[in-house]
Protein backbone atom coordinates (compact mmCIF):
# COMPACT_ATOMS: atom_id res chain seq x y z
CA UNK A 1 0.00 0.00 0.00
CA UNK A 2 1.49 3.34 -1.06
CA UNK A 3 1.77 6.09 1.53
CA UNK A 4 0.78 9.71 1.07
CA UNK A 5 3.19 11.89 -0.88
CA UNK A 6 4.07 15.43 0.27
CA UNK A 7 2.07 18.07 -1.54
CA UNK A 8 2.61 21.25 0.48
CA UNK A 9 5.40 22.58 -1.72
CA UNK A 10 3.42 21.89 -4.88
CA UNK A 11 0.52 23.88 -3.45
CA UNK A 12 2.86 26.77 -2.63
CA UNK A 13 4.40 26.69 -6.10
CA UNK A 14 0.98 26.75 -7.76
CA UNK A 15 -0.21 29.64 -5.59
CA UNK A 16 2.95 31.70 -6.24
CA UNK A 17 2.60 31.28 -10.01
CA UNK A 18 -1.07 32.25 -9.89
CA UNK A 19 -0.19 35.40 -7.95
CA UNK A 20 2.29 36.24 -10.71
CA UNK A 21 -0.45 35.60 -13.27
CA UNK A 22 -2.73 37.98 -11.39
CA UNK A 23 -0.06 40.71 -11.54
CA UNK A 24 0.35 40.09 -15.27
CA UNK A 25 -3.42 40.32 -15.75
CA UNK A 26 -3.36 43.80 -14.19
CA UNK A 27 -0.33 44.86 -16.25
CA UNK A 28 -1.93 43.51 -19.42
CA UNK A 29 -5.17 45.32 -18.62
CA UNK A 30 -3.35 48.63 -18.20
CA UNK A 31 -1.35 48.05 -21.38
CA UNK A 32 -4.57 47.20 -23.20
CA UNK A 33 -6.08 50.48 -22.06
CA UNK A 34 -3.07 52.38 -23.40
CA UNK A 35 -3.47 50.60 -26.75
CA UNK A 36 -7.21 51.32 -26.79
CA UNK A 37 -6.49 55.00 -26.13
CA UNK A 38 -3.98 55.02 -29.00
CA UNK A 39 -6.48 53.39 -31.36
CA UNK A 40 -9.12 55.97 -30.41
CA UNK A 41 -6.77 58.77 -31.39
CA UNK A 42 -6.38 57.22 -34.84
CA UNK A 43 -10.11 56.43 -35.13
CA UNK A 44 -10.94 60.09 -34.43
CA UNK A 45 -8.62 61.33 -37.19
CA UNK A 46 -5.59 62.05 -35.05
CA UNK A 47 -2.03 61.17 -35.91
CA UNK A 48 0.52 59.21 -33.93
CA UNK A 49 4.22 58.94 -34.54
CA UNK A 50 5.87 55.77 -35.81
CA UNK A 51 7.94 55.71 -32.61
CA UNK A 52 4.82 55.76 -30.44
CA UNK A 53 3.14 53.03 -32.50
CA UNK A 54 6.27 50.85 -32.39
CA UNK A 55 6.64 51.40 -28.65
CA UNK A 56 3.05 50.25 -28.14
CA UNK A 57 3.58 47.14 -30.28
CA UNK A 58 6.83 46.28 -28.49
CA UNK A 59 5.21 46.69 -25.06
CA UNK A 60 2.27 44.51 -26.03
CA UNK A 61 4.55 41.82 -27.49
CA UNK A 62 6.76 41.69 -24.39
CA UNK A 63 3.79 41.52 -22.03
CA UNK A 64 2.14 38.90 -24.24
CA UNK A 65 5.28 36.75 -24.24
CA UNK A 66 5.70 37.01 -20.47
CA UNK A 67 2.02 36.20 -20.03
CA UNK A 68 2.25 33.11 -22.23
CA UNK A 69 5.38 31.75 -20.52
CA UNK A 70 3.97 32.35 -17.04
CA UNK A 71 0.61 30.86 -18.03
CA UNK A 72 2.30 27.63 -19.17
CA UNK A 73 4.41 27.35 -16.01
CA UNK A 74 1.38 28.15 -13.87
CA UNK A 75 -0.66 25.45 -15.59
CA UNK A 76 2.12 22.91 -15.02
CA UNK A 77 2.47 23.71 -11.33
CA UNK A 78 -1.30 23.64 -10.81
CA UNK A 79 -1.70 20.27 -12.52
CA UNK A 80 1.23 18.86 -10.53
CA UNK A 81 -0.50 19.88 -7.30
CA UNK A 82 -3.91 18.70 -8.53
CA UNK A 83 -2.68 15.26 -9.56
CA UNK A 84 -0.74 14.74 -6.33
CA UNK A 85 -3.79 15.74 -4.27
CA UNK A 86 -5.96 13.21 -6.13
CA UNK A 87 -3.24 10.56 -5.77
CA UNK A 88 -3.17 11.09 -2.01
CA UNK A 89 -6.93 10.85 -1.74
CA UNK A 90 -6.77 7.58 -3.67
CA UNK A 91 -4.60 6.19 -0.85
CA UNK A 92 -7.44 6.76 1.61
CA UNK A 93 -10.60 6.28 -0.46
CA UNK A 94 -10.94 3.31 -2.79
CA UNK A 95 -14.12 4.20 -4.67
CA UNK A 96 -13.14 7.45 -6.38
CA UNK A 97 -14.73 8.04 -9.78
CA UNK A 98 -11.55 8.41 -11.84
CA UNK A 99 -7.95 7.27 -11.89
CA UNK A 100 -5.21 9.56 -10.65
CA UNK A 101 -3.97 10.08 -14.21
CA UNK A 102 -7.20 11.81 -15.20
CA UNK A 103 -6.39 14.65 -12.79
CA UNK A 104 -3.75 15.64 -15.34
CA UNK A 105 -5.01 14.16 -18.59
CA UNK A 106 -8.56 15.50 -18.42
CA UNK A 107 -7.32 19.07 -18.98
CA UNK A 108 -6.11 18.17 -22.48
CA UNK A 109 -8.99 16.13 -23.87
CA UNK A 110 -11.48 18.12 -26.00
CA UNK A 111 -15.01 18.34 -24.59
CA UNK A 112 -13.95 16.34 -21.54
CA UNK A 113 -11.86 19.30 -20.36
CA UNK A 114 -15.08 21.30 -19.99
CA UNK A 115 -16.30 19.24 -17.02
CA UNK A 116 -13.98 16.43 -15.90
CA UNK A 117 -11.42 18.58 -14.02
CA UNK A 118 -14.30 20.21 -12.14
CA UNK A 119 -15.73 16.80 -11.24
CA UNK A 120 -12.36 15.69 -9.86
CA UNK A 121 -11.88 18.91 -7.87
CA UNK A 122 -15.39 18.54 -6.46
CA UNK A 123 -14.60 14.96 -5.49
CA UNK A 124 -11.45 16.10 -3.72
CA UNK A 125 -13.49 18.48 -1.59
CA UNK A 126 -16.47 16.21 -0.95
CA UNK A 127 -14.63 12.94 -0.29
CA UNK A 128 -11.94 14.52 1.87
CA UNK A 129 -14.53 16.30 3.98
CA UNK A 130 -16.60 13.11 4.33
CA UNK A 131 -13.54 11.08 5.31
CA UNK A 132 -12.42 13.53 7.97
CA UNK A 133 -15.93 13.68 9.44
CA UNK A 134 -16.17 9.89 9.42
CA UNK A 135 -12.85 9.60 11.26
CA UNK A 136 -13.93 12.35 13.68
CA UNK A 137 -10.98 14.53 12.79
CA UNK A 138 -11.77 18.15 13.51
CA UNK A 139 -10.93 20.87 11.01
CA UNK A 140 -11.76 24.56 11.09
CA UNK A 141 -12.51 25.04 7.41
CA UNK A 142 -15.72 24.59 5.46
CA UNK A 143 -14.81 22.93 2.16
CA UNK A 144 -17.63 24.59 0.24
CA UNK A 145 -18.29 23.25 -3.24
CA UNK A 146 -20.08 26.53 -3.97
CA UNK A 147 -16.66 28.14 -4.34
CA UNK A 148 -15.78 25.48 -6.92
CA UNK A 149 -18.78 26.45 -9.05
CA UNK A 150 -17.61 30.07 -9.17
CA UNK A 151 -14.06 28.94 -9.92
CA UNK A 152 -15.11 26.76 -12.83
CA UNK A 153 -17.49 29.30 -14.38
CA UNK A 154 -14.74 31.92 -14.32
CA UNK A 155 -12.26 29.45 -15.81
CA UNK A 156 -14.58 28.47 -18.68
CA UNK A 157 -15.51 32.08 -19.46
CA UNK A 158 -11.91 33.29 -19.32
CA UNK A 159 -10.64 30.40 -21.44
CA UNK A 160 -13.29 30.80 -24.14
CA UNK A 161 -12.77 34.57 -24.34
CA UNK A 162 -9.00 34.10 -24.45
CA UNK A 163 -9.26 31.71 -27.38
CA UNK A 164 -11.60 34.08 -29.20
CA UNK A 165 -9.25 37.04 -28.70
CA UNK A 166 -6.26 35.04 -29.93
CA UNK A 167 -8.01 33.93 -33.14
CA UNK A 168 -9.69 37.28 -33.76
CA UNK A 169 -6.46 39.22 -33.28
CA UNK A 170 -4.67 37.10 -35.89
CA UNK A 171 -6.96 38.50 -38.58
CA UNK A 172 -7.59 41.98 -37.18
CA UNK A 173 -6.37 44.66 -39.57
CA UNK A 174 -8.70 47.64 -39.44
CA UNK A 175 -8.86 50.11 -36.55
CA UNK A 176 -12.33 48.86 -35.64
CA UNK A 177 -11.16 45.25 -35.56
CA UNK A 178 -8.09 46.11 -33.50
CA UNK A 179 -10.25 48.11 -31.12
CA UNK A 180 -12.66 45.21 -30.71
CA UNK A 181 -9.86 42.72 -30.02
CA UNK A 182 -8.29 45.13 -27.52
CA UNK A 183 -11.57 45.62 -25.64
CA UNK A 184 -12.30 41.89 -25.48
CA UNK A 185 -8.74 41.30 -24.33
CA UNK A 186 -9.31 43.78 -21.51
CA UNK A 187 -12.50 41.97 -20.52
CA UNK A 188 -10.50 38.73 -20.45
CA UNK A 189 -7.97 40.37 -18.14
CA UNK A 190 -10.77 41.59 -15.90
CA UNK A 191 -12.10 38.03 -15.65
CA UNK A 192 -8.59 36.74 -15.00
CA UNK A 193 -8.26 38.78 -11.80
CA UNK A 194 -11.14 37.17 -9.83
CA UNK A 195 -10.28 33.82 -11.44
CA UNK A 196 -6.76 34.02 -10.00
CA UNK A 197 -8.05 35.00 -6.56
CA UNK A 198 -10.65 32.22 -6.47
CA UNK A 199 -8.13 29.64 -7.74
CA UNK A 200 -5.72 30.61 -4.97
CA UNK A 201 -8.55 30.16 -2.46
CA UNK A 202 -9.47 26.76 -3.91
CA UNK A 203 -5.89 25.52 -3.63
CA UNK A 204 -5.18 26.99 -0.20
CA UNK A 205 -8.45 25.67 1.28
CA UNK A 206 -7.66 22.12 0.27
CA UNK A 207 -3.96 22.44 1.13
CA UNK A 208 -4.93 23.30 4.71
CA UNK A 209 -6.85 20.07 5.24
CA UNK A 210 -4.87 17.66 3.05
CA UNK A 211 -2.23 16.99 5.78
CA UNK A 212 -5.07 15.73 8.01
CA UNK A 213 -5.30 12.69 5.73
CA UNK A 214 -2.17 11.49 7.51
CA UNK A 215 -4.28 11.00 10.62
CA UNK A 216 -6.64 8.60 8.86
CA UNK A 217 -6.10 4.88 8.54
CA UNK A 218 -3.78 3.70 5.81
CA UNK A 219 -6.15 1.12 4.34
CA UNK A 220 -8.55 2.58 1.76
CA UNK A 221 -12.20 2.80 2.67
CA UNK A 222 -14.78 0.82 0.76
CA UNK A 223 -17.86 2.85 1.56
Amino acid sequence: MNTLKPNEQRAKNAIILIWIMLILEVISLISGYFQYDLLQVVANGGEISIERANANDTREQIIGLLYLITYIISAVTFIQWFRRAYYNLHQRVSNLSHSEGWAAGSWFVPILCLFRPYQIMQELYVETKALLIKKEITFNLNLSTGLLGSWWLLWIASNLLGQFVFRYTQNAETIDELTTSTLIGMVTNLLGIPLALVTIKVISNYAKVEPLLLKTEEEPLND
